[in-house]
């Protein structure tokens, strides 16, 4: 898929085949086991830590792991161990961007959306990095998401505000891979993904897989 082409899905017809999509590839990670998720994590942690080595000296923001994404804690205890810190997102309102604050294990965490912990003190702050998780990627590197928008929206603002966007790097199983999620203007394309299988680059013909394991 070429870098700027987007869909002419009518909205009504794109949103339900979005959810479909997203109830798809949430009950196939759901489905997977511990042991199996262990494995595809532990493959995904290699890649990563090779391909990105900015991760052990700056600011990485990552997500708390929900329903199954990869689980980017064991990554990042190493990490910061060499010197990283560490943010967590927070939702600050519906249709609003998200803010970064720094987290390390011992900081205060409060449950939000979904439950999901986050750190409720701190200043904002822009991260170096940010380990975005995804229900589905394309071929074009474009995320489907959870269809709230926040990352999207998080990294236009920062663009349009002038300020040094994170280097943003997809995070999910190589069962998420789609051929299109059919993007729209809105929609913003991260620009590597990582899966047990390696490392996807994005350019201007689509992704392309630069590194690759062997699970």
């Amino acid at each position: 898929m070429a870098q700027n082409h987007y869909s002419d899905m009518p909205d009504v017809a794109l949103k339900d085949w979005r959810k479909s999509e997203r109830a798809r590839l949430i009950a196939a990670r759901v489905a997977l086991d511990a042991s199996h998720m262990s494995r595809l994590r532990v493959a995904m942690d290699a890649h990563l830590e090779r391909a990105f080595p900015m991760l052990a000296t700056g600011t990485v923001a990552f997500c708390w792991p929900y329903r199954n994404e990869y689980d980017a804690r064991h990554l990042m205890h190493r990490m910061r161990a060499r010197g990283a810190r560490t943010a967590l997102p927070v939702v600050i309102g519906s249709k609003q961007p998200l803010i970064f604050r720094y987290w390390q294990p011992g900081d205060v965490l409060a449950k939000g959306v979904y439950d999901i912990p986050y750190p409720p003190n701190g200043e904002a702050i822009v991260p170096d990095v940010a380990l975005v998780p995804m229900n589905g990627f394309d071929t074009g590197g474009y995320r489907l998401g959870y269809g709230g928008g926040f990352f999207d929206r998080t990294l236009a603002s920062l663009s349009a505000g002038g300020l040094t966007r994170p280097l943003a790097i997809g995070v999910t199983y190589e069962l998420a891979r789609m051929e299109t999620i059919h993007p729209q203007p809105y929609d913003i394309p991260m620009d590597y993904v990582v899966t047990e299988r390696g490392v996807y680059e994005r350019r201007a013909s689509g992704l392309r897989l630069t590194e690759t394991g062997t699970t």
